[in-house]
């Protein structure tokens, strides 16, 4: 599974960062209703669960609700104070930590793998390299949801001064040729200060 540390060492980066402010704003606010993306993944989500930057954790206290068993990780402490917090509260069947994603690859292996908006976070190689480990720790007849930005993004205030990778148009479909699709689309949003926000989304199936 991805490397956890503690708080001393922790991951810290721009990124991090940035949506730690975010999810904290979002908690006061108590904002915590599904995005697109994630009520796209839940209707395929079973057995053991893994979500690699859960955010909020929506989409996990979600899955567990339904009877899945998910283990989750974000750099966000906010992030996961709230889904830890929240799990307990309605004794759900989930482990939330803090981790650096990209520290170490991914061991394991599991009925469903969620990573929403996460692989473009890191440069390559390591984003593909993440995606491999992905596709490795899914069971077969298992299945992924997965997104990413993707080239024509013209909103990267999310980044800061740190290294990002946004994929070609079709590159993530292509990295699950032979799998079943379940969904493979292209969405685009608009963003602050008159930019776009454009991702590729894949829910597939792997081959049993």
């Amino acid at each position: 599974m991805p490397s956890v540390r503690s708080d001393a060492d922790a991951f810290v980066s721009d990124a991090v960062n940035f949506f730690d402010r975010q999810f904290r704003d979002q908690i006061a606010a108590g904002e915590f209703i599904l995005n697109p993306f994630e009520e796209a993944a839940l209707p395929h989500l079973r057995g053991e669960v893994l979500d690699l930057g859960c955010g909020l954790g929506n989409l996990v206290l979600a899955a567990a609700r339904a009877g899945c068993r998910v283990t989750a990780f974000d750099g966000s402490a906010a992030a996961i104070e709230r889904l830890s917090a929240a799990a307990e509260a309605e004794g759900l069947a989930v482990v939330g930590r803090q981790a650096d994603l990209g520290h170490d690859p991914i061991v394991g292996s599991y009925d469903s793998v969620v990573a929403i908006g996460l692989l473009m976070f890191f440069p390559r190689p390591l984003s593909t390299e993440l995606l491999d480990g992905i596709q490795r720790a899914t069971r077969p007849g298992g299945v992924v949801a997965a997104n990413v930005l993707i080239e024509g993004t013209s909103y990267l205030d999310l980044f800061g001064g740190g290294t990002y990778t946004l994929f070609g148009r079709d590159e993530l479909a292509q990295a699950f040729a032979g799998w079943e699709f379940l969904q493979s689309s292209h969405e685009s949003f608009d963003a602050p200060g008159g930019t776009k926000k454009n991702f590729a989304t894949v829910i597939a199936r792997k081959p049993a």
